[in-house]
């Protein structure tokens, strides 16, 4: 069971019972108004990052080694939605869990994320292989110029 879904009511259920026995009436509409602050941020923050995201095309990042390197286990998919400033393309049907999504780049590197309970739990980097065409190396012989 996910600790935080009994943790934060809880927490709240004891700010706004010590708010009380401190303060009364009073302190429990401060601690209320502290608690509509915290989520009118939190969905301030939400509809930032998704207006930015409606912007771009759904699945496209602008550097999938940079989104790579800046991803970490167990941050939230609006974390990396935020990253990548981009909705991504979902590979699994609505509702499943495990949710993998995944983020291309203009040179046809893709990132492929797998959210377990809403939280990242693995990525992959796929880079594309390189073209076979030779590259001219100079000649050592020829000496610089």
């Amino acid at each position: 069971m996910n600790l935080r879904r009994i943790a934060i009511p809880l927490g709240i259920l004891v700010l706004c019972f010590a708010a009380w026995r401190a303060m009364g009436w009073q302190g429990l509409f401060a601690v209320g108004g502290g608690l509509l602050m915290w989520a009118l941020l939190h969905f301030t923050r939400l509809m930032n990052v998704m207006s930015k995201a409606a912007k771009r095309p759904v699945g496209h990042v602008g550097s999938a080694v940079m989104l790579n390197a800046k991803l970490r286990e167990g941050v939230n998919l609006m974390y990396v939605v935020a990253l990548t400033r981009s909705l991504g393309q979902p590979l699994t049907p609505e509702g499943t869990d495990p949710e993998r999504y995944r983020w291309t780049d203009g040179t046809q590197s893709h990132v492929t994320c797998e959210f377990r309970g809403g939280r990242l739990a693995q990525w992959e980097l796929v880079r594309p292989a390189p073209d076979a065409a030779p590259v001219a190396v100079a000649d050592p012989a020829d000496g610089p110029r």
